[in-house]
């Protein structure tokens, strides 16, 4: 039995990122100001790795953005600096994790939108 994150960011004035786990409840949630929506869905993966990093479980992560899901599943370019940068943080991340994948799903689905209200 694994476990499943799912996770959302938005950005903006308001914007801020976090992750909902589905079989604890458990959620996180930081308000970070001025982030684009891409930065703050790569800082909500970000999040939810560093959480899980020391779990032996397999852990699926979530995200609606599949621009994102893309870009670390090696799939898509990454072509802004920025977004590089967090994608080699996740990517160092991900490196600890025996079995991890990280899936798109629709926004309609993604439990972790429902809670951040977005």
């Amino acid at each position: 039995m694994g476990i499943s994150v799912y996770v959302d960011g938005s950005g903006g004035s308001n914007s801020g990122y976090g992750y909902f786990v589905k079989e604890s409840g458990e959620s996180f949630y930081e308000k970070k100001p001025e982030l684009t929506n891409n930065q703050a869905e790569y800082l909500a993966i970000i999040s939810a790795l560093k959480k899980f990093v020391d779990s032996d479980e397999s852990i699926i992560i979530y995200s609606d953005s599949k621009n994102t899901v893309n870009q670390l599943n090696h799939e898509f370019a990454i072509n802004n600096e920025q977004l590089r940068n967090l994608a080699r943080e996740a990517w160092s991340i991900i490196a600890k994790f025996s079995n991890l994948s990280i899936q798109w799903v629709p926004r309609k689905e993604n439990l972790a939108g429902k809670m951040l209200g977005s």
